[in-house]
């Protein structure tokens, strides 16, 4: 079945040139020019860093996590990952990924924030990359977020799998993890998701948007995440979804220092609430990324070039949209 649907998306794919569509099989907009031009320079700095031709990674570059926002940013351009321009590229950010796995539990990386990157690069490519390692390393780093959320009070997640606490960015990471996975045929309970949601509702705070640990000192970032997980686990009728986008919307550009981090959030968060504010934000971060980013194609920031040009082209993906996880 896996290679059945591998086919139908290789051949959907060779269809659709640099039109996007949305999951309904409605064409949309044409991508622009300058997003498209922007891609490619993009993704020829992450075929060249994940290949090794980039010279030596800098900040967080060689961490699983950084290089699974590499490789899904790859997929997002909805190139064929198996035979495609940059299958090569693919194939070794996965291997990266897959190595450094720890055989005992499934572990990815030396952190939480790594492992539910990490897991979402690889939910994203099974069934599309032809790579028969991706469905049981998935599905061991589901049952390693799953069991460290059994584990923890809070019903939620921070750094490691044995944290007795938990704050919205390390869980916003394996939120969205486990909902990709479940995109992808992993079974999730769906209490495992509600009881995270609770947790988001906890942090929710009086003025609008999500604290850190607590309902205290709410941002940008924090609400672009609880705005994006709360959006696709269809709970967008919840009080503390409709505070955090009114929180959000009312000053929309603000990245709280945090820049690519919030906008690889926000683009999702405003895509999933409204397709005009998305479209006014997304015209904004066009002229934004193509002003800043450098003529090898990377885009410069505090947790170095990998990180940054990831986020930077996921910002831009729902251009493309052709990931599942950006279903609306």
């Amino acid at each position: 079945m896996k290679h059945v649907w591998m086919a139908l998306l290789c051949g959907w794919l060779a269809t659709v040139g640099a039109v996007a569509q949305d999951l309904f099989g409605r064409a949309e907009e044409s991508v622009p020019d300058e997003v498209e031009a922007m891609y490619v320079k993009g993704l020829r700095y992450l075929e060249r860093d994940l290949i090794g031709g980039a010279g030596p990674r800098d900040g967080h570059g060689n961490q699983p996590g950084v290089i699974g926002l590499a490789v899904t940013a790859i997929l997002a351009h909805g190139d064929d990952p198996n035979t495609g321009p940059y299958h090569a590229a693919v194939k070794r950010g996965l291997d990266q990924i897959l190595s450094g796995a720890n055989r005992a539990n499934g572990y990815l990386g030396a952190s939480m924030y790594n492992h539910g990157f990490a897991t979402l690069a690889l939910a994203e490519s099974y069934g599309a990359v032809d790579d028969p390692r991706l469905g049981p390393a998935l599905q061991r780093a589901v049952d390693l977020i799953l069991t460290s959320q059994a584990n923890n009070p809070y019903g939620a997640w921070r750094y490691s799998p044995e944290s007795g606490d938990a704050d919205t960015t390390v869980s916003g990471a394996q939120l969205v993890a486990l909902l990709a996975a479940r995109n992808a045929g992993i079974a999730v309970p769906e209490e495992a998701i509600q009881k995270a949601l609770r947790f988001f509702m906890s942090c929710a705070a009086p003025e609008g948007g999500f604290g850190y640990t607590s309902a205290a000192g709410p941002n940008n970032p924090r609400s672009a995440i609880g705005v994006l997980v709360f959006a696709l686990a269809k709970q967008k009728d919840a009080r503390a979804y409709q505070a955090a986008l009114r929180f959000l919307s009312r000053d929309p550009y603000r990245d709280d220092g945090y820049p690519f981090y919030f906008h690889y959030y926000a683009a999702q968060a405003f895509f999933q609430a409204d397709p005009e504010a998305w479209r006014a934000w997304n015209a904004r971060m066009i002229k934004l990324l193509v002003n800043t980013q450098n003529p090898d194609g990377s885009w410069d920031g505090n947790h170095g070039r990998l990180f940054s040009t990831a986020t930077a082209l996921l910002t831009l993906a729902l251009n493309y949209r052709f990931l599942p996880i950006y279903e609306r």
